[in-house]
């Protein structure tokens, strides 16, 4: 899943990446209106988590561009008011759900994770192929029943590949899906994690190569 984080408050800011980077989530972060308008311009994300009280650009605007451009973004509100109207304006704008601050983190990575499902087409909440089980909320793997072991770039780029429901997901998807946007695109950092995935997930080799196009899970 990929989340722009929007908030002025760098260090609420860069703390709120850290922990949904620790969720396996590839997140980019800016601190004001008008840089996350010109990144939903350009990037592909699942979820913005947007404060609504921006300098440069009101997070207001912000949503209305993105609904605007009719992308499948879904928006997360942060605001430090809690007053019931504020909430209801701004869901009107077109943001999908609110959560006034103070949060607690473990709400604001379950709203996230709820968000990034209605971004995509619908699957089970735990989703299984090829003998494998990934529950996405307790950051779960099992191979046959074996619990697997994986950092979290390895759990994103495999629960990407899950998701593709045996398409075929290429380098440059799982870079844009598991890897924020300071990621080189030249480099081979795919290619290594898919060889270390497929070594940890074991034998016979689940994750398949398809040549010049990318990387798929059969049946």
């Amino acid at each position: 899943m990929r989340v722009l984080v929007v908030e002025d408050e760098e260090l609420l800011a860069d703390a709120v990446a850290t922990g949904l980077r620790r969720e396996a989530m590839a997140v980019d972060v800016v601190y004001d209106g008008a840089a996350a308008r010109e990144r939903v311009d350009v990037n592909e994300y699942d979820v913005v988590v947007l404060d609504r009280d921006l300098p440069l650009l009101h997070g207001d605007d912000v949503c209305r561009h993105i609904v605007e451009l009719g992308l499948p973004t879904r928006v997360l509100m942060l605001t430090a008011s809690g007053d019931v109207s504020d909430r209801v304006e701004g869901l009107e704008i077109g943001a999908d759900d609110y959560l006034p601050k103070p949060f607690a983190f473990a709400e604001l990575v379950a709203r996230v994770r709820a968000l990034g499902r209605r971004a995509t087409t619908a699957l089970p909440p735990v989703l299984e192929r090829a003998g494998i089980r990934l529950d996405p909320n307790r950051r779960e793997v099992f191979r046959e029943e074996r619990p697997v072991q994986l950092a979290p770039k390895e759990f994103a780029v495999l629960e990407v590949l899950m998701r593709a429901e045996g398409a075929v997901v290429s380098a440059e998807q799982l870079l844009e899906k598991a890897w924020d946007e300071n990621t080189d695109p030249f480099t081979n950092v795919v290619r290594v994690t898919v060889m270390t995935l497929r070594r940890k997930l074991g034998e016979p080799p689940v994750i398949t190569t398809v040549p010049g196009s990318g990387y798929r899970i059969g049946q």
